[in-house]
């Protein structure tokens, strides 16, 4: 939804992919016998420390401007520099790596990861975000980003909005990460990992926009062709100008998904735009398959996605986020990747809803049940 997804839980892990590190354990040094070379750190508290490393190595690898040096000495040396008082520390010169990608709980929970495996990726169809815009240089979307609009334009530092449709928020690269974050070797792996992400900034800096920049976002899309409109965003009440957008952009072919709303616990209260019947209404689940206590139920919901605790991209980095603002973009998705294979909206609707998975809750909460790309994509699981 628009306002800040609640509840939220949020723990940012990487404030610049590809340049975050994780320590990794060693056990060269006490593998080693007594005269093998190794290769250390010596942190020392004085000149006499600094000397007596000096004097232990064989080779010197590195002298720092703060008191430290990495050496090579045999591994006998190692224990007589740890009983000298002027050296601080004797370390294995260890390694880090970058953090390698993670896959979020929610998309192993639909089973994208086994669409993957099997070579669907989404690629040639066209996932427009209306949202608070996407990051234009995330490491896990820059492969796929196309043609982005601002009908709310980007406020900020330059180095934030370098385009008119950057997220000034967060929230609209989280649900772009979810649909369609890169297969890499670094961050999350969205549904689709190859359709074109388009931006459509229809929500500002505080995740909110008017009627008519969210009808004219719905209305451009069509216009441009695009199979999905992914809508994070809600309000309690509904605008005849937001349905009428949405009826002519369903008319023109666009697969509609929209989130069902923050509302919970609640019943027969899901929000608007995904209470109109052009819409698909998603309700948001937890990892253990209950209804998220926070998601709006009703007879409009028509299917149920992950939507607690999802780890996607944000600008600059990752973080976790709750809410169907969350579980919408699972299902934008799978829409993606049906159209790809030439699905219409309405069939790639349809789709959906029969391999949908019944995990018992009621219809008001569940809808047909909850996603499943792998069954959708007529996949083993």
């Amino acid at each position: 939804m628009s306002e800040n997804p609640h509840p939220v839980n949020r723990r940012t892990v990487l404030q610049a992919a590809g340049g975050a590190l994780a320590t990794v354990g060693t056990t060269g040094l006490a593998a080693a016998e007594p005269g093998d070379a190794v290769e250390v750190n010596v942190g020392f508290a004085n000149a006499s420390g600094r000397s007596a490393a000096l004097d232990a190595a064989s080779e010197t690898v590195r002298e720092f401007a703060f008191d430290a040096v990495t050496i090579r000495t045999q591994k006998r040396a190692v224990s007589g520099l740890r009983q000298n008082p002027n050296v601080r520390y004797v370390e294995e010169n260890g390694e880090m790596h970058a953090l390698a990608q993670t896959l979020p709980w929610g998309i192993d929970r639909v089973d994208a990861d086994v669409a993957h495996d099997g070579g669907e990726t989404g690629a040639g169809a066209d996932i427009a975000i209306l949202d608070t815009g996407i990051d234009s240089d995330h490491p896990d979307l820059q492969a796929n980003l196309g043609a982005g609009k601002a009908f709310v334009e980007c406020k900020g530092n330059p180095n934030i909005c370098r385009e008119p449709w950057d997220d000034d928020n967060d929230h609209g690269t989280h649900c772009a990460g979810t649909a369609d974050a890169v297969d890499n070797s670094e961050g999350v792996v969205g549904v689709s990992t190859e359709a074109t992400l388009h931006a459509v900034k229809v929500l500002d800096k505080r995740g909110s926009g008017s009627f008519s920049d969210i009808a004219a976002g719905i209305e451009y899309v069509a216009d441009q062709g695009w199979d999905v409109a992914s809508l994070s965003l809600g309000a309690s009440s509904g605008s005849q100008t937001v349905k009428d957008a949405g009826q002519y952009a369903y008319d023109e072919g666009v697969l509609l998904v929209a989130a069902a709303g923050n509302d919970g616990p609640c019943s027969d209260c899901v929000g608007y735009p995904a209470a109109y019947s052009e819409f698909i209404a998603v309700s948001a689940t937890s990892e253990d398959d209950s209804l998220a206590n926070f998601s709006s139920t009703g007879p409009e919901v028509e299917i149920a996605a992950p939507g607690e605790d999802v780890y996607s991209t944000i600008p600059g980095g990752y973080d976790t986020f709750s809410g169907t603002s969350m579980a919408c973009p699972h299902v934008s998705g799978a829409g993606g990747q049906l159209m790809a294979n030439g699905y219409t909206n309405v069939e790639a609707r349809q789709r959906l809803t029969d391999t949908a998975e019944d995990i018992g809750l009621a219809d008001t909460e569940q809808g047909s049940g909850l996603l499943d790309v792998a069954a959708a994509l007529g996949l083993s699981n």
